[in-house]
């Protein structure tokens, strides 16, 4: 495998619900040029309107009188920042940080994580026809990056691995532990093979980390719940600094997933938590990145939003249009972009949500075509078969 082949990683925590926190994709990718993409898939659906609150709205306040709580820090009279996301504050400020409001792939009606979530990674409506992901797609159109191998690390088949790269699959249901010895024997033994010698590395690398997580996970369960034991093993920071270590290299595009945003109950504690643990993410990206950061975009994407009021149980519910969130140098922060609906009663979708002004895809896509030169056609064509660009909406520098 060259260094211009396609490399995909899983790393399942033995959870299949698809709002799992514990479920944590990686993903890498060489691609031609020095830009780098990454991808964050928010899992479950966040909140868009917590996150950045349209208090400038006058429905605003009657619709959430519960988590309407102002705490919130006001970023331009209208906008104001969840306490949660305080953190990337100076990156906002600094131009680094902003956020698309009203944004949703094409998914409409049923609502369900699975369903949600195989779209926005596939980025297309399935009818039958090409099972292939977006991610998958997008180096083909990349000149040197067409994929020979994918290796998929995990328990679960991600839709966004799918596609004309072959794949390779080892899983961690074979408990996979190695003495040190055992390690340094293998190391020797494909000394001379840098395909299985990489690739046995990575797999052992990520190995440990989901057997910190499942410690972790299992060390004191009458007390923690999932989210809080992700929370305490700063997984999220592993995940970027893994990354993050990758991009300095050869790697050009990666993708993972942060969950826990499936907010029905008790979302001033949930939400907080998994905004701070996403601004964490964040940050160590900018960290490891150093000098590289002026020259990557960082797109945190989720399945769909949340009602646009409040329910019995100081929560949401699965909704429609959403946030799309963003960050890194190479991207014209210090903005909430997209066109605002309004929350009257009339402008919401179905009388009860956030009402999309745009395909997050578009946004996706002219991010894409502005790093890596990608055609428009073949954006619209290959990447996002059934999209219209439409006019860019100006996200990076």
């Amino acid at each position: 495998m060259d260094r211009r082949s396609f490399l995909l990683q899983t790393a399942a925590l033995g959870c299949s619900a698809a709002a799992s926190p514990l479920l944590t994709p990686v993903a890498f990718a060489d691609a031609p040029g020095d830009n780098r993409l990454v991808v964050i898939i928010l899992r479950g659906g966040m909140d868009g309107i917590d996150a950045l609150r349209p208090l400038g709205d006058p429905a605003f306040a009657a619709l959430r009188p519960g988590l309407h709580t102002g705490d919130h820090i006001d970023l331009d009279g209208f906008w104001g920042l969840h306490p949660g996301l305080e953190a990337l504050l100076p990156l906002w400020q600094a131009g680094e940080v902003g956020a698309v409001q009203a944004t949703s792939t094409p998914y409409r009606g049923k609502r369900s994580h699975f369903d949600g979530q195989d779209i926005l990674e596939a980025g297309i409506l399935r009818t039958g026809g090409d099972p292939s992901g977006w991610l998958n797609r997008l180096l083909t159109t990349l000149p040197g990056a067409q994929a020979e191998t994918a290796y998929a690390i995990g328990r679960e088949q991600m839709a966004i691995l799918s596609g004309p790269a072959s794949v390779s699959r080892w899983s961690p249901d074979a408990d996979l532990r190695l003495s040190g010895q055992a390690q340094r024997l293998l190391e020797l033994v494909y000394h001379d093979d840098p395909l299985f010698r990489d690739a046995a590395s990575q797999a052992i690398e990520i190995a440990a980390l989901v057997k910190e997580q499942d410690l972790v996970a299992e060390d004191d369960p009458a007390t923690m719940s999932m989210m809080e034991a992700v929370q305490s093993s700063g997984v999220h920071v592993n995940l970027a600094e893994f990354a993050a270590a990758r991009l300095r290299g050869e790697t050009r595009i990666a993708s993972f997933s942060l969950g826990g945003w499936d907010t029905h109950q008790n979302q001033k504690y949930s939400l907080t938590r998994s905004l701070r643990r996403l601004s964490d993410t964040i940050l160590t990206l900018r960290a490891q990145l150093g000098p590289v950061w002026d020259k990557t975009a960082v797109l945190c994407l989720t399945e769909f939003g949340r009602t646009a009021f409040e329910n019995g149980t100081q929560g949401t519910d699965h909704g429609t249009g959403g946030a799309m969130l963003y960050a890194g140098g190479a991207m014209r922060g210090g903005m909430v972009g997209g066109a605002w609906p309004g929350l009257d009663e009339a402008a919401l979708f179905e009388r009860r949500d956030v009402l999309p002004t745009s395909d997050v895809r578009a946004l996706v896509g002219w991010v894409i075509r502005g790093m890596f030169g990608t055609a428009a056609s073949d954006i619209e064509s290959v990447v996002f078969p059934d999209l219209d660009l439409g006019d860019d909406p100006g996200l990076l520098l």
